[in-house]
C-alpha cells in the first residue's frame, strides 16, 4: 500500500487540504451580509483543490475549498446566485478594482518609512 506523504515527496507533488464543513459554513455566512454575489468555480491545480470564489457587487470577495465543481455549482444554485467556470470567464474586474482600493488604503495607513 502506498504512503501518500512519501509519494508526494518522491514525485515533488504536494498534498493539499481538502474542503471541510467549515468552508461551506463560511461561504453561507459570507453570503448573508452581501448583495449582488456571483460564484466563480476555480478548477483544481497543483497547489489547490477546487475552490469557489464568491464576489459581491462591490468587488469584496472570499474563496474557499469545496468538494467538487458540481458541489460548487449546486451550492450557487441553492443560494440562487449565478455561477461561472473561472477558467473560462476569469474573475470580474470589480474584484481587481476592490483589491486595488484595499492595497491603496493600506499604503495610506502605514507610518512613513515602513
Amino acid at each position: 500500500m502506498s504512503n501518500p506523504a512519501k509519494d508526494a515527496a518522491r514525485t515533488g507533488s504536494t498534498r493539499v487540504r481538502a474542503s471541510d464543513r467549515a468552508d461551506g459554513d463560511h461561504l453561507r455566512t459570507w453570503l448573508e451580509d452581501r448583495r449582488g454575489v456571483e460564484g466563480f468555480v476555480e478548477p483544481r491545480t497543483a497547489v489547490s483543490e477546487v475552490t469557489l470564489l464568491l464576489v459581491a457587487h462591490d468587488g469584496e470577495w472570499t474563496r474557499r475549498r469545496v468538494p467538487s465543481v458540481k458541489w460548487a455549482h449546486d451550492f450557487c444554485n441553492r443560494q440562487q446566485i449565478p455561477s461561472y467556470d473561472a477558467a473560462v470567464v476569469g474573475v470580474p474586474q470589480r474584484m481587481r478594482d476592490y483589491n486595488s482600493r484595499v492595497r491603496k488604503a493600506q499604503k495610506e495607513q502605514r507610518p512613513p518609512g515602513l
